[in-house]
């Protein structure tokens, strides 16, 4: 699966294949499906809760940083001629992470996720 998001005025494509937890690990030196589950975002009703009460657990409970790794990879799949993760975020003026979290949700399951019913 492939989309294209515009940050900073250019457009960026990302890409999930079967590669892109290999790639992460290999990067990051951690596993890409460990740093999801430690989030214990699939236990959490945010729909019970205000938009103040999810930034809030959000805030305390989810790694940004993990966020703009994925972000790497999923580029980094789509292109790889992008340079290193901090010489490519070096390029952005703006990098609005909690603008580019919830497209990128989609490729995370496409990752993770399993076609069994």
């Amino acid at each position: 699966m492939e989309i294209t998001l515009t940050i900073d005025g250019k457009e960026i494509p990302f890409k999930s294949t079967g590669a892109a937890v290999k790639r992460y690990m290999a990067q990051f030196q951690r596993d890409l499906l460990k740093d999801i589950m430690k989030m214990g975002v699939a236990n959490i009703d945010f729909d019970n809760m205000t938009e103040e009460q999810a930034i809030e657990w959000m805030r305390d409970h989810i790694d940004f940083n993990m966020f703009y790794d994925v972000a790497w990879v999923y580029a980094k799949t789509a292109n790889p001629a992008i340079p290193e993760p901090f010489t490519w975020l070096d390029s952005f003026d703006e990098f609005p992470i909690l603008d580019v979290i919830e497209p990128l949700q989609e490729l995370l399951i496409k990752t993770i996720g399993s076609k069994k019913k």
